[in-house]
């Protein structure tokens, strides 16, 4: 005869028999509607299908590929498209009290204010006002919406960068790039919806985390390029080794991984997905990443040949080609390794920045250029910008601090209306004071031209459905 059970013998096999089958049922629930965006009835009757396909939009879009050009380390908002007139008139003095305070991490209280040394021209026929770090770019100027009043909650690298792709300020959430490809899907076929090609000088403060999909399926993470000329490795087939033969292999891999496979098990439904794609890119794809294939004419607008732009250059002319190729987001980086191999301009402004100036300005101008003359300008949204902006306070007397109160970005192209500003800072550089932009906003605008609403773009997490935006961002619709 068995033993009488206590209450706490019961309620422990309870949660572990139907309790446990209740919270399967509900674990497997949850994972089909976030998969599917749909009811969990729906999702389960559209089990097996590509995550990856092609979705429709919540909204007319008017973007369907997106192209961040992130320039790591924070880059200086008065030195670049934001002209302080009265900075430059009260270089060496103390700020004015009617300012208010401002916290860094490495100014001092006894710090003077730092003028500019750049020199600033009205272009195009806005007449917008750029400084001469960016005389290529600047040719662009009516196409593009220059955002004076960004800011952000963090003046650390790490955090800053983590806000700037995921809207929070930890790791753990999904990048814009994973949000958009779990709304939109993929349109290619031969090749991963999500691209980043990082610096080849080195990792940034928050690592990879800030590309990754964090609670999102591991489908949509990045697919992470190689700098140099061969971004991609292992394209050919090994000698001896036929397309049908290596067909027959992922397919004899395909059935032997999934014949003990869970249904919710994302990370090898992303690898098995990787392992597709791999292929595809072998037979559809090795044209793709021959530059030799670009008219000599092509590689001198971007650089590519000669330094300092060849790098950047390269990586910008394959951001274009990955459009041209149906990829949906590609984040090309400026900047990695050490705080001065990026815009972290704490010991010489001059120095640090006409150095990635140099670099950059070039490539990111034929970028622009090369997407209008061949119709993808209009459909692809260009956004430049980094973690945070530069103190108007100098530095050891010559560089500039980490400043998240008041900086530039800039938007091209996607319906944007170019050859105009939105916001302001205030008259030396220190707070956003005129329609202050935070980064949710950038994110906001973002998924609205891509055709997502950003309360209808959720993901279910731990009890409450998780967005990008998190709080209300504001369409910024003043550049649409």
């Amino acid at each position: 005869m068995s033993q009488p059970r206590s209450r706490r013998e019961f309620f422990r096999d309870g949660c572990c028999g139907f309790g446990g089958l209740a919270l399967a049922a509900l674990a497997y629930e949850e994972q089909a509607r976030a998969a599917s965006g749909v009811n969990p009835t729906q999702a389960a009757k559209a089990a097996g299908s590509n995550p990856l396909a092609p979705k429709a939009t919540h909204l007319p879009a008017k973007a369907r590929a997106t192209v961040f050009l992130f320039m790591a380390g924070g880059p200086s908002h008065v030195d670049s498209y934001d002209e302080k007139p009265l900075l430059k008139k009260l270089d060496g003095q103390k700020r004015p009290a009617a300012f208010g305070e401002v916290k860094y991490q490495f100014v001092e209280s006894t710090a003077r204010l730092l003028g500019s040394r750049r020199t600033f021209r009205k272009y195009g026929e806005s007449g917008i006002s750029v400084s001469d770090l960016f005389p290529q770019t600047a040719q662009c100027i009516d196409d593009i919406a220059v955002i004076k009043s960004c800011y952000g909650d963090m003046v650390v690298h790490s955090a800053a960068q983590y806000e700037l792709f995921s809207g929070r300020t930890v790791p753990g959430f999904p990048s814009m790039g994973s949000w958009l490809t779990y709304g939109l899907g993929s349109e290619s076929q031969s090749l991963p919806a999500y691209v980043v090609m990082p610096d080849p000088k080195g990792a940034l403060e928050a690592g990879q985390p800030m590309y990754n999909p964090g609670f999102l399926p591991a489908i949509y993470q990045p697919t992470m390029f190689r700098p140099g000329a061969r971004p991609v490795l292992n394209l050919d087939l090994p000698q001896h080794v036929t397309t049908e033969q290596r067909r027959r292999t992922l397919q004899f891999l395909r059935e032997m991984n999934q014949s003990q496979a869970s249904p919710l098990d994302d990370e090898l439904n992303a690898r098995l997905s990787a392992y597709d794609v791999a292929f595809r890119m072998q037979t559809a794809a090795p044209e793709l990443f021959d530059l030799s294939r670009e008219t000599k004419e092509t590689l001198d607008l971007y650089g590519v040949g000669r330094e300092p732009t060849d790098d950047y250059g390269r990586r910008c002319l394959m951001a274009r080609k990955l459009v041209e190729a149906g990829v949906r987001f590609t984040c090309v980086v400026s900047g990695g390794g050490p705080g001065n191999m990026q815009w972290d301009a704490h010991g010489d402004i001059e120095e640090n920045h006409l150095r990635k100036a140099a670099e950059t300005d070039q490539p990111v101008a034929a970028l622009l250029t090369d997407l209008k003359r061949r119709g993808l300008l209009d459909t692809t949204l260009v956004l430049w910008g980094g973690e945070f902006g530069r103190s108007p306070e100098a530095q050891s007397g010559r560089g500039r601090d980490h400043h998240n109160l008041g900086f530039t970005m800039w938007m091209a192209g996607g319906g944007i209306k170019g050859g105009r500003t939105v916001g302001a800072t205030d008259d030396i550089g220190l707070k956003a004071i005129e329609k202050p932009c935070h980064f949710r906003d950038i994110h906001a605008t973002l998924l609205h031209q891509m055709g997502l609403d950003q309360h209808k773009l959720t993901f279910p997490h731990l009890g409450r459905d998780e967005r990008l935006t998190f709080l209300d961002g504001r369409v910024i619709d003043e550049i649409l």
